[in-house]
């Protein structure tokens, strides 16, 4: 089964603002990272894909699992 899609928000002693998702695959990052810069009235300085940006959803009979693209 898939990993429950989280986002670990960190704030470093100087104020900087750091976040990473965890459980979301392919481009479906970009849209929280959208809704992170709306709330904290914030731009996005820097930015990588994590392991789960080569990932898709593949659903395989009832059940949805996470695979790598070939």
């Amino acid at each position: 089964m898939s990993e429950q899609p989280r986002i670990v928000v960190t704030v470093g002693p100087d104020g900087a603002v750091s976040a990473e998702t965890h459980g979301l695959l392919g481009e479906r990052c970009l849209d929280y990272v959208a809704v992170l810069e709306d709330l904290l009235a914030a731009r996005t300085v820097r930015s990588a894909y994590t392991a789960d940006h080569g990932r898709v959803a593949a659903v395989v009979g009832q059940e949805e699992r996470d695979v790598d693209r070939a």
